[in-house]
């Protein structure tokens, strides 16, 4: 638990004078559905910075549900964050777990130095750190890697179990239309005919005019729909839907309609794009007129 202002010599009347940040995080939209705990604990750190004696205190809550690891999207709440700091505008920035303000080395390199230089204080949910303080310094910086550190074993473990898993296949993520899991998780067909059918209708359009591009078109001509996979309140639902060329392009060289399993068809890069680290699929085969 943070102490309270009056037994903590590293906070001033100069802090006190500026805002306290808290800064939440979560990174995936299905915790911030589903983990209520974590958020609520979060929140609840603007209460800490009252009890610290902060009359002004600024939540920033826009990154939940974003990932802060190498090449995810930007986050504009970590960024303000960084911006505030910066101007001079914050007495202090809290957070319930180091690994909630930053999971990038240079991310959190870039927040202390910051801090550093503006005399901004740092709390986590077990302490205040003062940048100016040899041993905060240190004790932040084990924090810090150790974040990292832990981001990465943890991903090299979900991978090495993802591969472990789809070399035996039965590593199932997304079905195309079609295909759903029985009660004992093998894949088998759609029970719904209709759904069968307009699946094969693709197929049987597409040996008649031998082009993606014509087969694609035919359905929009005719207005007729296909099932397409949609997420709804993070739930897969069959949505029907006149299909667009890339969806009807899919279709056509899905190796699971073919009765084959098929694993990391779509590799992903991270590419340096405008002085940002992106993530995109890796090209796997040259452009082709369709």
């Amino acid at each position: 638990m943070i102490e309270h202002h009056s037994s903590s010599h590293k906070i001033t009347a100069a802090h006190l004078a500026r805002k306290a940040i808290v800064y939440l995080r979560q990174s995936s939209p299905k915790q911030v559905r589903e983990n209520l705990e974590s958020q609520r604990l979060q929140y609840a750190l603007a209460d800490r910075a009252r009890a610290l004696g902060f009359d002004r205190v600024e939540i920033v809550d826009g990154d939940l549900g974003k990932s802060a690891s190498l090449g995810a999207a930007a986050r504009e709440g970590f960024d303000g964050l960084v911006a505030s700091v910066a101007l001079g505008e914050v007495g202090m920035v809290l957070g319930r777990e180091l690994s909630r303000l930053a999971r990038t080395d240079k991310d959190f390199c870039h927040l202390l130095e910051v801090c550093q230089i503006l005399g901004t204080l740092i709390a986590d949910d077990a302490q205040i750190y003062d940048l100016a303080v040899t041993d905060d310094v240190l004790v932040l910086g084990i924090k810090g890697t150790l974040s990292v550190v832990e981001l990465k074993i943890l991903k090299a473990r979900l991978l090495e179990g993802a591969r472990e898993k789809a070399s035996r296949g039965e590593l199932v993520r997304l079905l195309p239309p079609g295909y759903v899991l029985d009660a004992s998780g093998k894949v088998v067909k759609d029970p719904d005919t209709r759904v069968q059918e307009a699946m094969a209708l693709v197929f049987h359009t597409f040996r008649e005019l031998w082009s993606v591009r014509q087969t694609f078109k035919w359905f929009h001509d005719q207005e007729v729909e296909l099932p397409v996979n949609k997420f709804i309140a993070g739930r897969r639902t069959l949505v029907w839907q006149l299909p667009t060329q890339s969806f009807v392009s899919h279709v056509l060289r899905n190796p699971c309609f073919a009765g084959a399993y098929a694993y990391g068809q779509h590799p992903t890069e991270t590419v340096l794009v405008e002085g940002r680290l992106r993530k995109r699929q890796r090209s796997m085969r040259p452009p082709e007129e369709l």
